[in-house]
């Protein structure tokens, strides 16, 4: 092309973003999307429902009675389906919560919980290493909002403590995640339901990470508080579960609320009804086979036991970081890993914050024992 020559139109606009894309390589931080290969030590299929027999069956069943694929409209107009309703209804029937109500993924949930409940005069004390979603969600709300050092329960009391000081008016919210994803470690959760009883405040709980992994069946682990006016859970249908969408538990008038305010569950079309039916398959297969969970603990200890020498941290849970800081070193190891049949990530800033670049390990019922001692002595070759 001559100078003379227009420049098409559009091009400048191409040239930037592949320079940004250059930066992000030269800084080892490009994401790319690559297929499933090797044995799954990257999954959140905690229990291994997500290609099994029993989801498959559930969902020709489903099939089979007519249970349409598409919602075809917002739960609002056309696309509230009873398979919708029968989920929601079961969800909190099944994990202790007044009402539920269903999302198509669990980031749109956060998003509209965060967008919608928390008011102008109120003021969101979320931990530091919340999920992206949560995020996103207060970002579009109008509370005041700070956050606390990850898992203190002291520094989230002392933060409301300070805002009602300064003259805050409104009610406090506190948002945690109770299983947390890169790290595997758990919220002091008794003693922040002591801080939100103590301050009037609304807890909220992620548990993505903790539904049909922990608590009684697989319920969580905010179980034991679930049903409380003051607390307000979200479970993800697409880990432990082995489908699709997110579960908001909570009193019906949140529920209600929701409905009204959460943009992105009225103005969305609805999560597939053929997904609400394989939930509720998966919930009922949670409580007639609860030997699947106490595999995955066994084989969680055994994992314990092989990997924390090879600088896994012992988090007593299925997620086990092994935290090698650099950047680029974490991707080489990861793909190390990989070409000897190990689906292995690593996982860098900004997901993580910087100089913690990590493998991110994930015990699930697709891998055993045999494969969790080989993945031992690769990562000992690896490191």
């Amino acid at each position: 092309m001559s100078r003379s020559d227009p420049v098409p139109p559009g091009a400048a606009f191409q040239a930037k973003l592949q320079d940004d894309l250059d930066a992000l390589t030269r800084r080892h931080r490009r994401r790319v999307l690559a297929a499933r290969t090797g044995h799954d030590f990257a999954s959140n299929d905690y229990l291994a429902l997500a290609g099994s027999p029993e989801m498959r069956a559930i969902v020709a069943e489903a099939l089979a009675r007519g249970v349409p694929i598409g919602a075809g409209g917002s739960r609002l107009l056309r696309g509230n389906h009873e398979e919708h309703e029968a989920l929601e209804a079961e969800a909190a029937q099944w994990f202790g919560s007044e009402s539920a109500l269903y999302f198509s993924t669990g980031f749109a949930a956060n998003g509209g919980l965060f967008a919608a409940l928390p008011g102008a005069d109120d003021f969101v004390i979320y931990d530091e290493l919340i999920h992206a979603s949560a995020h996103d969600g207060m970002r579009l709300g109008r509370a005041a909002r700070v956050s606390a050092r990850h898992n203190d329960a002291d520094a989230v009391a002392d933060a409301i403590r300070r805002w009602r000081r300064e003259g805050g008016l409104g009610r406090p919210w506190i948002a945690v995640e109770s299983l947390y994803s890169m790290d595997g470690d758990r919220a002091p959760l008794a003693d922040l339901v002591a801080i939100a009883d103590r301050e009037d405040a609304v807890l909220i709980v992620d548990e993505a990470h903790a539904t049909g992994v922990f608590g009684p069946d697989g319920r969580g682990l905010a179980a034991e508080w679930e049903g409380r006016d003051n607390l307000i859970t979200l479970r993800t249908c697409g880990k432990a579960l082995g489908a699709e969408g997110a579960l908001i538990c909570a009193s019906r008038a949140v529920c209600d609320i929701l409905i009204n305010r959460a943009r992105g569950f009225i103005f969305s079309t609805a999560p597939s009804p053929l997904m609400a039916a394989a939930v509720r398959g998966s919930l009922a297969l949670l409580g007639r086979e609860p030997e699947r969970i106490a595999k995955l603990d066994a084989l969680v200890s055994h994992a314990h036991d092989r990997l924390v020498p090879h600088r896994a941290l012992a988090s007593r849970s299925p997620i086990m970081p092994v935290i090698i800081g650099d950047d680029a070193r974490t991707m080489a190891i990861a793909t190390r890993l990989q070409a000897q049949g190990f689906d292995v990530r690593g996982i860098r800033p900004p997901t993580v914050p910087v100089g913690s670049a990590r493998l991110r390990l994930s015990v699930t019922l697709n891998i055993d024992p045999t494969t969790i001692d080989a993945l031992a002595e690769a990562l000992k070759g690896a490191l």
